[in-house]
Order: structure tokens, then C-alpha cells, then sequence
């Protein structure tokens, strides 16, 4: 008489509950961690396909707007460098942040409608695909990075120790973009106008923050007020970090321009998550 024995297998249980996806949301974000690099390097490897001189764009682009800003703000109206910095070094240390700003609020704010068939098909926190698109914005800042190492070296002026603390202010650039990107991208689901207006905010903040001339040529009684642009205070941090004392750091109004970054990243925040279960729908 022989005896079977049974071998007991778990299967996986499906647990329904009401608001369990709310509850386990911020959760989801690392479960889902693979989809985010996946999204991350499709979009790093579609950059710049099918272009002649590729991942080159990343440094031609912000070269030419440092050469027109040296050209315009520092030889016809001869506004004042930071001491005795070149002044396209000091133009090319605030294009780095502002590029690093612009690219990821612009991928960022047009990247659920880029995405719209992935939305529709699958369960997923929504949150991971405008989040993917900051790697893009990063490995661009760090391909013109090298550009600005090469100018260092070009005009012999050597870095500030503080340059190890610029990993804060790249950070600090990357959250000032994905507070307003958030927002906008969820706006940009119910109404499509939005991407005609990001092209025109991001080049009209280009003009009006610090990038083509030094932060301190601002009267004294407008500096607090003129830190209400929340990347005034990221860029010139990052000149601080890599032109040291001869561009030191308003004080009260980095503080100003941090609390509007973190006041921004709580409304993309919010917002982002009040719409989002009607983008499937929108979409």
C-alpha cells in the first residue's frame, strides 16, 4: 500500500480592500522601482536619436547662450563679474542649474500625454513617469558639466572647497523643476494649452533669473523680493560652490527662494495626486 503525499503550494491571494492603492502608494513607488529605470534609460537612449551630432547638443546648446550672455551683458553693457572671475565663467555656472531646471521642468510637464498609451493599460504609480524624466535632465547637466571643468582649466581658475556641497543645490534644482512640472503635467492631461506656455515661461525665466549677469547688480532693496524666482537662490548657490567667496550667498534670500521650492513641491505634490485618478480617463 503505497501513500501520496501532498506537496502544499502557496498562490497568490488578491486582496481587495477600499483605498488599499492610497494607502500603499508612496510604497508602490519603490515595488515599481525597475519600471522607473526602465522609462529613465528609454528616454535617455531616445534623446538624442537620429540627430548628426548626438549627445554633443548637451553642450553646444548652453555654450552658445553663455557666448551671447559674455557677448551682450558683459562686453556692450559691461555689467560687473563676481571679483576677478571671467565672465563667461561666471555665465557658465548659472547656465549649468538653469539648463539642469529647464530641461526637466519641460520633459517633466509634457510627460504623462507622452506617455498616454502606458497610462491606459496598466496599473502603476503615475508619479514614477514624470519622476524618470529628471535623469534625463541630469545626464545633460552632467555631459556640460565636463564643458565647464574644461573652462576652469582653460581660464586656470581653480575651484572653491565648497564644491563638494554642490550636490545639495543640484538636488535643490531638480526639486524646484518637479514641483511646478508635476502640476503642469496634470494640468496639461485635462487641458492641452499648457505645453504652448511652458516653452514661454521657461524662456521668459531664463532672462529674468541671474544666469546672464551676477545676482548683487540688483539693488539692495529688491534682492529679497527678487529671490521670490526660486531658482535665483539654486544658481547662486551653484557660483558660490564653483566660483567661492567672490560670489557669496544672500542669505535671507536663498531661505526665501528654498521655502517657494518647497512650497512648490508640495502643491505639484498635492495637486498631482488629486488628479491623477482621472487621467486614465482623460487621457
Amino acid at each position: 500500500m503505497s501513500s501520496l503525499s501532498c506537496k502544499h503550494t502557496e498562490e497568490p491571494v488578491l486582496i481587495i480592500e477600499p483605498g488599499r492603492t492610497e494607502k500603499n502608494y508612496w510604497a508602490d513607488l519603490w515595488r515599481y522601482r525597475e519600471l522607473f529605470v526602465v522609462l529613465a534609460w528609454r528616454d535617455i537612449s531616445v534623446r538624442y536619436k537620429q540627430t548628426i551630432i548626438g549627445i554633443l547638443w548637451a553642450i553646444i546648446r548652453p555654450f552658445l547662450t553663455m557666448v551671447v550672455f559674455t557677448v551682450i551683458f558683459g562686453r556692450i553693457a559691461k555689467l560687473p563679474s563676481d571679483g576677478n572671475t571671467p565672465y563667461a565663467l561666471l555665465v557658465f555656472a548659472a547656465m549649468l542649474p538653469w539648463s539642469l531646471f529647464s530641461n526637466a521642468l519641460s520633459e517633466s510637464s509634457s510627460s504623462l500625454i507622452s506617455n498616454a498609451n502606458l497610462i491606459g493599460k496598466v496599473y502603476f504609480p503615475r508619479f514614477i513617469i514624470p519622476a524618470a524624466t529628471l535623469v534625463t535632465a541630469f545626464i545633460d547637466f552632467l555631459i556640460s558639466f565636463i564643458m565647464l571643468i574644461g573652462m576652469m582649466f582653460y581660464y586656470q581658475f581653480a575651484p572653491a572647497p565648497q564644491v563638494l556641497l554642490l550636490p545639495i543645490f543640484i538636488i535643490l534644482a531638480l526639486m524646484a523643476s518637479l514641483g511646478p512640472g508635476l502640476w503642469i503635467t496634470a494640468l496639461n492631461v485635462k487641458y492641452r494649452d499648457f505645453r504652448y506656455i511652458i516653452p514661454f515661461v521657461v524662456q521668459f525665466g531664463l532672462y529674468v533669473s541671474p544666469v546672464g549677469f551676477s545676482s548683487k547688480v540688483v539693488p539692495e532693496q529688491w534682492r529679497l523680493l527678487y529671490n521670490l524666482n526660486p531658482m535665483v537662490g539654486v544658481i547662486d548657490g551653484f557660483r558660490w560652490c564653483i566660483l567661492g567667496g567672490k560670489s557669496p550667498i544672500y542669505l535671507p534670500g536663498f531661505l526665501l527662494s528654498l521655502t517657494i521650492t518647497a512650497f512648490f513641491l508640495w502643491l505639484g505634490v498635492s495637486q498631482f495626486r488629486k488628479m491623477e485618478k482621472t487621467f486614465a480617463d482623460l487621457i
